[in-house]
């Protein structure tokens, strides 16, 4: 299996149309990878709080037509990360969209866990309520998004619902850098998944991001991780990993606790 996680820069100098079209135009260059991953909230800014009202969107939005049809030219899965959902009877969401090759959107998530404590997204935002894992041709893909990656109950309802990649779009900034690469390998060895975790570039809302997405393997070992400005970045690894290190170091069988949750599929 082929994926690129494309670490898009963000910034205000940019439209949202223009960072669409030219999303759109990086996706299309996959072409020939089964899955192209995207950040969280990148048509707007993980941190442009200002922008999320205005410029929140509907499932069937600019942000979704221009990604359906960008997977549909390069034939990938394609995780299109996150955009600010208007629900005309609730709130807005963050809310992450993945499309097949055949540009149709079959799963959406809503990020579960808000960051911002008092402000922010935690209160600007509706929680998602859903576990979502995707079936696909190279295994079922856990979608979880940023700040999810601190609860690890979440990943644990994932691993039951048959997840074996765990695909994490974000905005991670640059000065909790450090927390991002620790939780990453944590929930892979957890999990005993390969996790694709996609963050942004550039500086949105005036707050710098981290870049360094990566990709890890079930044992903890990092494949691939980028640096902190707008790159591709492509690996190759093989799905049937996940079994064979189940099998190889069978952890998840000696379970105790565990409470089961809803799962959307």
């Amino acid at each position: 299996m082929r994926a690129s996680l494309i670490q898009l820069a963000v910034s205000e100098a940019e439209s949202p149309d223009e960072r669409r079209a030219r999303a759109a135009a990086l996706v299309r260059e996959r072409a020939g990878d089964d899955l192209v991953v995207l950040p969280e909230l990148w048509p707007l800014g993980g941190f442009a709080y200002d922008a999320w009202s205005a410029g929140a969107e509907p499932l069937d939005g600019p942000t979704a037509d221009a990604m359906s049809a960008a997977a549909r030219d390069a034939g990938v899965w394609l995780h299109a990360g996150s955009v600010v959902e208007r629900d005309p009877d609730g709130p807005i969401y963050n809310t992450s969209l993945l499309f097949d090759p055949a540009g149709e959107l079959r799963h959406t998530y809503r990020k579960i866990h808000r960051f911002g404590f008092d402000s922010g997204e935690a209160v600007a935002m509706g929680a998602g309520r859903e576990v979502v894992a995707a079936p696909t041709p190279y295994g079922t893909l856990g979608l979880a998004t940023c700040y999810d990656l601190r609860f690890p109950e979440l990943f644990r309802a994932l691993l039951d619902a048959g997840a074996e990649i765990l695909v994490v779009p974000a905005a991670w900034p640059a000065r909790r850098a450090a927390h991002w690469t620790l939780l990453a390998r944590a929930r892979a060895v957890e999990e005993q998944a390969y996790v694709l975790a996609c963050n942004t570039a550039g500086t949105h809302g005036g707050v710098e991001q981290a870049g360094r997405s990566l990709v890890v393997d079930p044992w903890g070992e990092v494949l691939a991780e980028a640096g902190s400005g707008e790159e591709v970045l492509t690996v190759e690894f093989d799905p049937a990993a996940v079994a064979g290190a189940r099998a190889d170091f069978p952890v998840l069988r000696d379970r105790l606790l565990g409470v089961p949750v809803p799962v959307h599929r």
